[in-house]
């Protein structure tokens, strides 16, 4: 695989981007060598700068659900673009939006957006602190919520596979509010109210992991942690950038039945352009300015070209059979695997949550963070490279989720099945 122009860029960008990269994880410093530098992307088809062509599991993170360069979206940015990149007031476009999140996600009555999932959950927080007067947050180890201050203790994504704990930067006494307890822990999770539940704002968790790879949550875990908030007067946050109509359409809140009092998305609701929004009861979200007095704003929330885009995105995704369709998808492909897995005797664990999917290189049961960091990750660098020889495209982390998209074929992924297996077969014979 030639990889000369991805070494120019690479070395070029090193010097005016710190470490060449606008986002720790895509270094590939836990898979070594130097990163690839993308050209174009069509459909379920990558293409790097020295003209290599991969299968995409990666999905630019999650949010392109119907593939690259979707026609229908396209052109609708294209004509959006065409009446203004912004405008800095508003438009009849957020309004379509908004109401169409509204409807899907039952814990949302009014909804704002921003630009960012990190920039959503920030102010959800906030509101959260200025609604119930209170100071202290609680999050789970492992859990990435975006990377402001308060969440930046024992944080999943990048940080885990760059084995970096907590992040200079955040000073003790911002960080001493901020509670951290084991993912699926009910019983620390009640523990902990009972010693200081009148002290915690909110309870953020994404009800299911993706930023320690797909964790699941255990059967009950998510209805304690409803139950536990209500009655300590706590703010529950569903952190649903990642699973927010990618799961479900109305995410995992309404896959698993709980209903939480916020929920922050991204990702999928800007149709692959910059996005966040958080919402909520009406009553908590009244509480923002300019109807309330905690202060949230931005010159490019609910920018037309992400408005539009993410109307585009909810109509396909809307249509009768996309959900089933990518179950049936993401099944067949994580069944392949693992006969591959089973031919070779390797020692691994799958989960998988509609078309999100992990295999981790261990035999322990995968729960939490302190299980997830049982993995191989000298076996996974080594996949990771030759499935990339393969030309197949994963997220270069043994710590983050696979994607299933709708424009995947079954004979892409019969393709990806076949590729695995020698590319696993490298893998433990080097």
């Amino acid at each position: 695989m030639k990889r000369e122009r991805s070494k120019q860029l690479f070395k070029a960008a090193q010097e005016v981007i710190p470490g060449g990269v606008n986002s720790p994880v895509r270094a590939y410093l836990a898979v070594g060598g130097d990163p690839l530098f993308m050209k174009e992307a069509h459909g379920n088809i990558l293409t790097d700068e020295d003209g290599n062509q991969f299968i995409d599991y990666n999905s630019s993170w999650g949010p392109l659900i119907f593939g690259h360069a979707h026609p229908q979206i396209i052109e609708a940015i294209c004509e959006s673009a065409g009446m203004s990149t912004s405008f800095g007031t508003p438009t009849e476009n957020e309004i379509r939006l908004a109401g169409e999140v509204v409807s899907a996600v039952p814990s949302i009555e009014t909804v704002r957006m921003v630009s960012s999932g990190t920039e959503a959950v920030m102010s959800a927080i906030r509101l959260a602190r200025g609604h119930t007067g209170r100071d202290k947050i609680l999050k789970f180890e492992g859990c990435y919520h975006g990377h402001a201050d308060s969440l930046l203790v024992k944080a999943g994504s990048g940080l885990i596979s760059l084995g970096i704990p907590d992040s200079p930067g955040v000073i003790a006494d911002l960080a001493k509010h901020t509670l951290t307890l084991p993912f699926n822990d009910a019983d620390k999770v009640k523990a902990l109210f009972e010693k200081e539940g009148d002290q915690i704002a909110c309870l953020i968790v994404e009800p299911v992991a993706g930023n320690m790879g797909v964790i699941p949550p255990k059967p009950g875990f998510l209805q304690a942690l409803r139950e536990i908030t209500e009655k300590h007067g706590t703010l529950l946050i569903f952190d649903e950038v990642i699973t927010g109509f990618r799961v479900a359409y109305g995410g995992a809140q309404e896959l698993y039945g709980i209903t939480p009092d916020m929920t922050c998305l991204g990702k999928i609701i800007g149709g692959g352009l910059p996005v966040g929004a958080y919402g909520g009861r009406r009553e908590i979200m009244n509480d923002i300015a300019p109807t309330g007095s905690v202060y949230q704003a931005g010159t490019l929330s609910g920018n037309p070209l992400a408005m539009t885009a993410g109307i585009e995105m909810l109509n396909l995704l809307s249509a009768d059979g996309v959900y089933d369709d990518l179950e049936q998808k993401s099944a067949s492909l994580c069944d392949g695997f693992k006969a591959n897995v089973e031919k070779l005797g390797i020692k691994t664990r799958f989960t998988r949550v509609g078309s999100m999917f992990s295999m981790f290189f261990t035999d322990c049961e995968v729960v939490d963070y302190e299980t997830v960091t049982t993995c191989d990750t000298g076996l996974f660098k080594r996949y990771f490279n030759a499935m990339l020889e393969e030309g197949i495209y994963i997220a270069p982390s043994q710590y983050e989720a696979g994607f299933m998209s709708a424009v995947h074929t079954q004979e892409d992924i019969d393709k990806t099945i076949s590729a695995q297996y020698r590319a696993l077969e490298k893998a433990i014979t080097h």
